[in-house]
């Protein structure tokens, strides 16, 4: 399942990674699988198993 790059940012955003977010911003690419991307997810402080439950309207089950 992929991720919007917005949502990801914003997510480290609200959480007060201002640095991590203008770096994901210029380094991810706008779509985001977080099992391929998950060393670049890791970079930013994001744990990819944890992503799902942080991101509001992602439950998991692709919805």
């Amino acid at each position: 399942m992929n991720i919007d790059k917005q949502q990801i940012i914003d997510l480290l955003k609200s959480q007060g990674k201002n640095d991590n977010a203008d770096q994901a911003q210029s380094e991810l690419p706008d779509k985001v699988d977080p099992e391929q991307h998950s060393d670049l997810l890791s970079k930013f402080g994001i744990d990819p198993k944890d992503l799902l439950g942080k991101i509001p309207g992602l439950d998991g089950f692709g919805n």
